[in-house]
Order: C-alpha cells, then structure tokens, then sequence
C-alpha cells in the first residue's frame, strides 16, 4: 500500500511517499481502507521534534514514534480481527490513531476497537468522509475544554483564534449551548467566522478585544497565543479562562457526544484545503505557515476508486 512515511524530524521534505507492506488487522483491531485523513498543527510540531527527544517522551507517555505519519482518519472497515464486536465489514468509520505506531496518511491502518489514547466510532451518516476526518482531534478538544466553562444560555463566550481548528469548533459549541459568542480572527476570516454563528467578530489585526469595555463570561485562547493575565480585565466577576494548552483526553463518549451535535447539524467541520496523498508534505507545508481555516484534508478519493 502507499503511505506518507517519516523517518527523521526535519521540514516537510522529510516526508516520502513509500510503497510500505499493508497491515493485518490483530484479534482485537479493525483493518480501516482510508478515504481520507488530515494534517494538524500538531503533527506538523511532531514532524519537527528531534527523534532522540520524541523517542523518549514517548515512552514516558505511553505512545509510539509514528512512522507513518497522520493523527485523524475516515473510511471503510475492510476487515477485523476474530475478538471485534462493535464493527462490522463494509461499516463507515473515523477516529484518531493515538498511541498507535501506524498513522492516517496511508491507504489502510489498522486501529483496535477500544485503546486508551485513541478513539474510532461510526461515521455520521450526514458527512463526508473528508469531513468526518476533520472532526476527531478539533471536536474533541473544544468539547471538552469549554465543559470547563460550564456555559449557560445568555452567556456570553468569546473565543480567540475562532477560525482555527479548534476555534471553528468552539463557535459552533459555544452557539449551541445558548451563548452570545464573539470570535477573534485575522481579516480575511472574518465573514467565515460569522457563518459559524458568532454574533460579533474582532479582527485582532485592528483591534485589541481586551480594550473594548467588554466583559465576558469565558474567554477561551484556542490557539495557545494568549495568557490570562491579559484577559482578567475582560472577564466578569465569576468569569473564566479556557485554553487550549489544558491537557485532553480522547475517548469515545466525546466523539458520540459530537456525532449527536452533527446530526443535528449543530456543528459541521470546517475544510480549508484538500490535498492528494502524494501531496502531503505540501500540505505540511501550508500548515507550517500557521494561516490555516478550520482543517487540511488529505483525500485518497483517486486512490480508493482505482482499488
């Protein structure tokens, strides 16, 4: 099978399309034909951290050094192993390879029913499977930072960094537990912001939201670029910080809990770009400049007709 392989930490260039052996799903896994996966900033934080460094992290937090890269996945259950109860041939899947030494950036990976540090779930029926790839890392993270907040109907959320990952999702959160939500974005972000649901929207390249007079019930910094010290004048008295640097979790009673919001069309992903698999590393590319809307999807549309 072809699949995205990184060996050395280094730019994107350090990324190669391999002809690799395919997988063979274990007792306990289900062997997954990718139609699509993603590129996040954090694999692109991984792709550049020294493998004399990651090697041991690694140890000590329980995960493996991938070789072949990708954190998010969507696709088709092809087979699984003799143990597997909750999946069947032909099932639509999506979900994270977390801990696991196989990543999404191939034409199959192989994940387990259940793990501690990833998750995979059915996919909802109303997305694309580029869309349901997008969903995972983002979704998870802002649900389960802004039940921190507490967040009651009334509320107002403002969230900084809204046109992220992260940031696209917690728009869309904050919408719908009942709060007023103010995002901050660059210029050109502005309108798509808007469209999630935010009332109001600040262009941190012309105004400083901490100047404002405004008062907020949850400040949340999605994209790790504030403090709180900044913020305490713009959080009411019972106020709170969120951050995106708060360690999460993945399990699945998060994903349902975002399957639920998308069948309901309460949340949708957010795709900036698509790129074949053979044009990963460009993909890493563009993330590296930090300027990207929502998500980068790596499709393998082409790849799975031709198979």
């Amino acid at each position: 099978m072809k699949a995205i392989v990184c060996i050395k930490s280094g730019p994107p260039d350090v990324l190669e399309l391999k002809e690799v052996e395919k997988p063979v799903p274990r007792d306990n896994e289900v062997l997954v034909k990718v139609h699509a996966s993603t590129v996040t900033i954090g694999d692109a934080i991984i792709r550049n951290i020294p493998r004399l460094i990651l090697l041991p992290v690694g140890l000590l937090f329980g995960f493996k050094s991938k070789k072949i890269t990708g954190h998010e996945f969507a696709g088709v259950v092809e087979a699984m192993g003799k143990e597997v109860k909750l999946f069947k041939e032909g099932d639509e899947v999506y979900g994270t390879t977390t801990g696991l030494s196989g990543g999404g950036n191939a034409e199959y990976v192989c994940v387990p029913e259940e793990w501690k540090m990833g998750v995979v779930a059915k996919k909802p029926a109303a997305m694309t499977f580029e869309e349901a790839a997008a969903v995972p890392i983002g979704g998870m993270t802002a649900l389960q930072i802004l039940k921190k907040g507490n967040i009651r109907p009334g509320q107002k959320v403002l969230v900084y960094g809204a046109s992220g990952s992260v940031g696209t999702y917690a728009v869309q959160l904050a919408k719908s537990y009942g709060a007023e939500v103010t995002g901050v974005c660059s210029t050109t972000n502005l309108e798509m912001v808007r469209s999630l649901g935010a009332e109001t929207v600040i262009d941190y390249t012309k105004e400083d939201f901490t100047r404002n007079g405004e008062k907020y019930d949850v400040i949340f910094d999605a994209v790790r670029k504030i403090r709180s010290s900044r913020c305490k004048g713009s959080l009411k008295e019972s106020g709170c910080f969120l951050s995106s640097r708060t360690p999460t979790k993945e399990l699945t009673e998060y994903l349902k809990s975002l399957i639920e919001l998308i069948e309901e069309r309460k949340i949708k992903a957010v795709i900036d770009r698509r790129y074949p698999l053979e044009q990963t590393a460009e993909a890493h590319r563009y993330v590296d400049k930090g300027h990207k809307k929502g998500n980068v999807v790596i499709t393998l549309e082409a790849l799975c007709s031709r198979n």
